[in-house]
């Protein structure tokens, strides 16, 4: 397995990780034995890197991974956890995130429980909440760092400005953030910031959630509570517009012999060795599917003729609905 370095100060993983929200939340029903086989599928093939949420199942995916960890070496893993989404009992999302001192700890001392585990390796706020100064939110985590609780702080969804403070408070390993051929605006201000400040990047959505995978149908049926039912890029005339660009896109990688899948993701491996792509398998055949994105080389003619047939900024559609748009510190 090839490895990255999460940013200057951050630990070492494998070049994929694992995204693990599908198989608790958001993407329809998963399969429970699947999910299991699945995670350790990926830790049998070197990845090391599995990320998660305490508000993913309401802790269900934090309880699942402990339930795939069990046999393994707890040392060989690096679990990083998002927090602060607010929930009900119902599920349902109820504004804001909790990223107080107190919520931070709180938050923390759950997820430790939770996980069965005495740290987390990398602990991060889900956004950043623009009534609470990121440096509080930093701050306490820093305090939970120097109690050995926390290996390393990272940040999802900040905007430069926001890197900047927050990194004048404590080294940040890395920025999750959404990046893909589809969604590259934070190749404007973000990416750059980040490599200036030495932070590495966990790129999520990078098969935009499936709408580059080669398999997304144009008449699919959605499961009751699958985010993408409510995504405006898989509405209507927009998902008509983009899975054309796929199409194009499935082209590219007839001619490099590889699927749609593994050209996307190879197109993200290849933005730079600081940058690490978070790959959503729910089960074993999508793993293998992304997995084989590692053994695809692409060479620069290769990187222009894959942004000819998806060029920057082509995509039609948000990539959340509007309210949460707003609500995105990396959007501002």
């Amino acid at each position: 397995m090839q490895t990255r370095a999460l940013g200057t100060t951050g630990p070492t993983v494998s070049a994929l990780g694992l995204g693990a929200m599908g198989m608790s939340d958001l993407y329809g029903p998963a399969d429970r034995a699947e999910s299991i086989a699945t995670i350790h599928a990926a830790l049998d093939a070197g990845v090391t890197l599995i990320d998660t949420g305490d508000f993913y199942g309401m802790g269900h995916n934090e309880l699942l991974i402990r339930e795939a960890l069990e046999s393994r070496d707890r040392d060989a893993v690096t679990i990083s956890v998002k927090f602060g989404a607010l929930r009900d009992p119902a599920g349902q999302w109820i504004g804001g995130y909790a990223t107080d001192p107190a919520h931070v700890k709180a938050g923390l001392a759950y997820t430790l429980q939770r996980l069965g585990t005495d740290h987390v390796d990398v602990y991060r706020p889900a956004r950043v909440n623009p009534d609470i100064p990121i440096e509080e939110t930093v701050g306490a985590i820093a305090e939970m760092v120097q109690a050995g609780y926390v290996r390393h702080i990272g940040l999802s969804e900040a905007g430069a400005d926001t890197l900047r403070r927050a990194a004048a408070v404590h080294p940040i390993s890395d920025l999750q953030i959404e990046y893909s051929l589809i969604s590259r605006g934070i190749e404007d201000d973000i990416l750059p910031t980040a490599r200036e400040l030495g932070i590495g990047v966990t790129a999520y959505g990078v098969l935009s959630r499936g709408l580059l995978s080669g398999h997304w149908k144009p008449d699919r049926e959605l499961a009751a509570g699958d985010f993408r039912g409510f995504s405006p890029r898989f509405q209507g005339e927009n998902l008509q517009h983009n899975l054309s660009l796929v199409d194009a896109l499935a082209e590219v990688a007839a001619a490099k012999d590889v699927t749609t899948a593994q050209i996307a993701i190879a197109w993200v491996l290849a933005r730079g060795e600081d940058v690490v792509p978070l790959i959503g398998a729910r089960r074993r055949e999508r793993l293998d599917e992304a997995l084989g994105a590692l053994e695809v080389t692409l060479t620069d003619d290769d990187q222009q003729t894959i942004e000819a047939a998806i060029p920057s900024g082509a995509a039609q559609g948000d990539r959340y609905a509007p309210a949460q748009m707003a609500s995105l510190d990396s959007e501002r």
